[in-house]
């Protein structure tokens, strides 16, 4: 069933809810989390459908908050999913216009579970510091796409210069079979590895994360392989002290383990879909201490694991910030500040 309220308030949209829930049963009750979406409108259904998809094994009640025109009169659509279009979960769609746009977090606070946790998922760009977006400072767990970026890699730099405990990228989680493989390879391995080389397109998020990895657990400099014949990472390759060659290659869905004196094995290595790999993120709520050293290993930055999971959110008044004659720092130091730990 889904509900449309047009020019409608966070009120209105919570009253509904309330109605439906009692039309339909405690349809909200066994719900673990809230996982709000920050997406554009030609995004936003994609999202939601990857959204309801991972919802069949994490039950949740999914805000969806779509930064519409940013130009007239501010304006809130909302839409509520229930039932069989909205999968395990109760689907929330808030399409804002206007000034609204920059006021998301007012708009979705009424709307969160009580005493539950909160997962901020940006499916396209992520803003520069998501721990301490708005929604992001709100969240236990905030999930962004590198590969969505304009540049990924220099998105996971940024990603690690910026890095909170309770952030991970979609990309890591693209790894997770790969790593997986790699690391089996381990059980009959008794050599040391003193090499390895990932062959991947230059702008694969994924592939630089696998190199972040092995630097951090080999504790080893992995090398880049170009490539212009795939689209993503194609091969990994260990190189050990006895000159055995450990080789994972993909091709279509499958991957050949191949190893100096061995026969070659065919291993499943499929990609997933976007909501399988979504529910893998949300598996977990606290810090993901691997990443975190995969990608200070890939940005040459020591300690993330270490940093403290409490975010503060600086607010800023967007219509002082965008004045030709705002000072550069129109919060002094310490206003505004929240602790959202």
């Amino acid at each position: 069933m889904i509900v449309d309220l047009p020019s409608t308030t966070t009120v209105a949209v919570s009253k509904k809810l309330v109605q439906l829930r009692q039309d339909t049963g405690a349809m909200a009750l066994s719900r673990v989390l809230t996982l709000v979406i920050v997406v554009g409108e030609l995004d936003a259904e994609a999202a939601i459908d990857a959204a309801t998809d991972a919802s069949h094994q994490h039950p949740c009640r999914i805000i969806a908050v779509v930064l519409s025109n940013k130009r007239g009169k501010s304006r809130l659509d909302g839409q509520i999913r229930v039932g069989g279009d909205a999968g395990a979960s109760e689907v929330v769609v808030l399409r804002l216009f206007g000034a609204l746009t920059d006021h998301g977090r007012s708009v979705v606070t009424p709307l969160l579970l009580p005493d539950s946790p909160v997962v901020a998922w940006w499916p396209t760009e992520a803003p520069s510091n998501v721990s301490q977006d708005p929604i992001g400072a709100m969240a236990q767990r905030r999930i962004t796409d590198a590969a969505e970026a304009k540049q990924p890699k220099v998105a996971l730099r940024n990603r690690a210069k910026t890095y909170a405990g309770g952030d991970t990228d979609l990309a890591w989680t693209r790894i997770t079979p790969w790593r997986t493989l790699v690391a089996g390879a381990f059980d009959t391995l008794e050599a040391r590895v003193t090499g390895a080389t990932v062959v991947a397109p230059d702008h694969d998020p994924t592939a630089a994360l696998m190199r972040g990895w092995l630097a951090a657990r080999l504790h080893i400099t992995p090398k880049a392989e170009s490539t212009t014949q795939y689209p993503r990472m194609r091969a990994v390759e260990l190189t050990c002290e006895n000159g055995d060659v450990l080789r994972l290659t993909r091709e279509d869905g499958t991957a050949t383990f191949s190893r100096t004196g061995q026969v070659d094995r065919q291993l499943p290595l499929a990609r997933r879909p976007l909501g399988d790999e979504l529910a893998e993120e949300l598996r977990r709520l606290d810090a993901d201490q691997i990443y975190a050293e995969a990608l200070g290993a890939l940005a040459g930055i020591g300690g993330l694991e270490e940093r403290s999971p409490n975010r503060v959110h600086i607010w800023k008044d967007p219509a002082v910030s965008e004045r030709p004659d705002a000072p550069a720092d129109p919060v002094p130091d310490g206003a505004g500040a929240e602790p959202a730990g």
